[in-house]
């Protein structure tokens, strides 16, 4: 099989928990609680893949500077696209209550919402598609992360959806098309970078960290909290123990 379609297949697979997060909100009655639980224990395993794979990648091979430079760089990018889309309603694209606003509430809310989305699940697969660069194999702790934290991301975000009155069509069009674009970051990603030096790929492994650590924070923890409260934190490091030990292993 081609290293490219590999990319692509390996983005499609992350991006396809998203939609098997949906289906089962869609489907069942899931406790909010337990949502809001898993939510913390992906965020957990995404920040030890934040930690221990890109970061520590990223400054190995571009050093510390010019990894601290992508990782502040793609934190605020998130920042400055999110707080955008916040005006236009995607606010609470990851509550699963009665948060996001509905098309007659709000205008436009249903795109910002999808478009939110995908900027969640953008920097998640670029960075899969990184990791098959010169001849290497997918990271099996942020592949991990990444299917794990995306399964609670699809479910808690597609109830919301369901609640605000949104219709089937338009929650599984928007979780399959994030799939889909999953894939396809993947494998741009890697194509796109296939003949750039490391110390650029280095760079732009820790934008996307940054990108992936600053949504935690702005959308997976508040999501978490509202439920799980003063286990919030007991559980993301439980989630965060569970991927270290993936890495050791």
């Amino acid at each position: 099989m081609p290293t490219w379609l590999e990319a692509g297949l390996w983005g499609l697979l992350g991006g396809g928990a998203l939609v098997f997060g949906a289906l089962v909100a869609w489907f069942l009655r899931v406790p909010q609680v337990v949502i809001a639980s898993v939510m913390a224990f992906g965020s957990g395993v995404l920040i030890s893949a934040v930690a221990f794979d890109l970061m520590e990648e990223a400054a190995d091979t571009g050093g510390l500077l010019p990894a601290a430079v992508g990782f502040g760089g793609g934190a605020a990018a998130y920042l400055g696209a999110n707080a955008l889309l916040d005006r236009r309603g995607a606010r609470h694209r990851k509550r699963s209550g009665g948060q996001q606003p509905s098309e007659e509430q709000q205008s436009g809310s249903g795109a910002a919402i999808a478009i939110g989305a995908l900027l969640d699940g953008v920097p998640e697969s670029v960075v899969l598609g990184l990791g098959l660069l010169g001849g290497g194999t997918v990271s099996a702790p942020v592949l991990a992360a990444v299917f794990i934290s995306n399964v609670p991301e699809g479910l808690s975000s597609a109830a919301g959806m369901k609640r605000s009155g949104r219709s089937a069509a338009y929650v599984f069009g928007v979780w399959i098309g994030i799939a889909v674009a999953s894939g396809l970051s993947a494998l741009i990603g890697y194509l796109a970078l296939g003949g750039a030096p490391p110390e650029a790929v280095a760079v732009i492994t820790a934008v996307a960290a940054g990108a992936i650590l600053t949504m935690i924070a702005d959308t997976m923890i508040p999501e978490a909290f509202e439920r799980t409260r003063v286990w919030t934190g007991l559980i993301t490091t439980l989630g965060f123990l569970v991927a270290f030990a993936i890495e050791q292993l």
